[in-house]
């Protein structure tokens, strides 16, 4: 058997049916359109809606931007950290104190004072954080970002920027 051998089995398929041509029969005259009115005629788009405003002029367009290589960090504060009771703070000590999240760049801030020497290792530091960690006697360790020296990877889908 070859493919111009193949056929739709026995009574699987009918002919078209031919509209317009004389009255002998059915689907002369009208051609099954009605009489008269839009639908009879021809030539109206596939897409108009009767008159009502359009899909495609009632949705919104162009509103804003968010950036899809924006950088979230979570943020914790010197109180925080002096509440917390941690010597050794960093992102994983943090999520075992339930503090942040799973797999969250950390930044610390500077709300509050802190009172003990503590080693601090975050993705970011302000600088009111970062002095008042050295002038209690602590240490700071800036951590490397997860996608190294480039941008971060976009975040969002193919509509983020549209």
């Amino acid at each position: 058997m070859k493919i111009h051998d193949l056929k739709p089995a026995e009574g699987a398929t009918r002919r078209r049916k031919r509209v317009g041509r004389g009255i002998g029969g059915k689907g002369g005259k009208t051609a099954g359109r009605g009489t008269k009115g839009q639908g009879a005629r021809t030539n109206i788009p596939a897409r108009f809606e009767g008159g009502q405003m359009p899909l495609h002029m009632r949705v919104p367009k162009l509103r804003g931007f968010n950036n899809p290589f924006r950088v979230e960090y979570q943020a914790i504060n010197l109180d925080t950290i002096n509440e917390c009771g941690l010597d050794q703070v960093d992102p994983v000590s943090l999520l075992s104190k339930g503090l942040v999240s799973k797999g969250a760049l950390v930044k610390v801030l500077g709300r509050g004072e802190i009172s003990r020497a503590v080693n601090v290792k975050a993705h970011g530091f302000s600088k009111s954080a970062e002095a008042a960690i050295i002038a209690a006697g602590g240490t700071i360790e800036v951590l490397p970002l997860p996608w190294g020296d480039r941008r971060p990877p976009a975040q969002g889908n193919q509509f983020t920027n549209r």
